[in-house]
């Protein structure tokens, strides 16, 4: 009797299957490679960070010298060059100014981009292939060699220390990347909705604005974006063709902090800090299509 009964967990033991090893599923990370991730992408985020809040750092120094020794700033930081900055220099009048012109040059570059990206999407008229590689092949020009036909150009035509002609020459830059990402998103949207808005009456240009402009917000949102950023921050054609102080923009303006002989860091800190915070707002403002307009598209643009 005793010796059946120890003979049971025996026989019960080996006829329990064995534990199957743990399979990764697929696309599953496994520890050390997520822990190599968060690592990369933890550095990646301080180099990305770093100048950042080094300026805003250097900003709250008062003296001009203070970035040659910020451990000193913590003992005598202050907003003092903030205040000296809207309150004694033209920056309020460089504000308005790349204000005016980059909200200009958002409306109108989004706009021609947008016509642009769905007249070649959805029409096919002759020589439309060749009018987008021809946009992309003005981006391969840099700035040192168009700066100088553009300056004739817009002397000729009276448009030299004038905001039209500034936001024209931003428009010409921005124009073809813009209108390369609008065809690749307008080619996501289903041919069926322009359909439905002529059988219901709608001309096509009312198609277009009625129907497919809201469905292209994302989109919108990123051309939008990329041409503010651009124009906000766009320093050789607005030093080269801005020629009255009282026109310069914010990044024509940051230079006159620098002389020959001298070169007020502290006030560049910390307007560089005040210059930063409308494209941040921006940012905030849009950046909830920015992931969907970058992404839509690509596979047919």
């Amino acid at each position: 009797m005793s010796a059946t009964t120890t003979e049971l967990p025996t026989t019960a033991a080996q006829s329990a299957p064995a534990a199957e090893p743990h399979r990764r599923a697929r696309g599953e990370r496994g520890p050390l490679r997520t822990a190599l991730l968060h690592g990369l992408l933890t550095v990646a985020s301080l180099v990305a960070l770093f100048p950042v809040l080094w300026i805003a750092w250097i900003s709250l120094g008062p003296d001009k010298t203070d970035y040659l020794h910020p451990g000193d700033i913590l003992g005598k930081m202050s907003l003092g060059n903030y205040g000296f900055v809207l309150q004694h220099t033209d920056f309020l009048v460089w504000f308005g100014n790349s204000l005016l012109v980059a909200l200009g040059t958002t409306v109108f570059s989004v706009l021609v981009a947008a016509t642009t990206g769905y007249a070649v999407s959805r029409m096919r008229f002759p020589g439309h292939r060749q009018l987008m590689w021809t946009l992309l092949l003005t981006q391969m020009f840099p700035i040192a060699v168009v700066i100088v036909p553009m300056y004739t150009i817009l002397s000729s035509l009276n448009l030299l220390d004038n905001y039209l002609g500034l936001i024209l020459t931003y428009a010409g830059t921005i124009v073809p990347y813009c209108a390369w990402l609008m065809k690749g998103y307008f080619d996501t949207i289903p041919v069926e909705i322009d359909e439905a808005g002529r059988v219901d009456g709608l001309t096509p240009f009312g198609t277009f604005w009625r129907l497919i402009m809201p469905l292209a917000r994302p989109g919108l949102a990123v051309a939008a974006f990329y041409s503010f950023l651009t124009a906000w921050a766009e320093v050789p054609f607005a030093s080269t063709f801005m020629l009255s102080s009282d026109k310069y923009t914010l990044a024509v303006g940051l230079q006159t902090y620098i002389s020959e002989h001298d070169a007020q860091w502290h006030l560049m800190a910390a307007t560089s800090v005040l210059i930063a915070l409308p494209a941040a707002l921006f940012f905030y403002l849009v950046q909830k299509h920015l992931v969907t307009g970058l992404t839509a598209g690509a596979a047919k643009s």
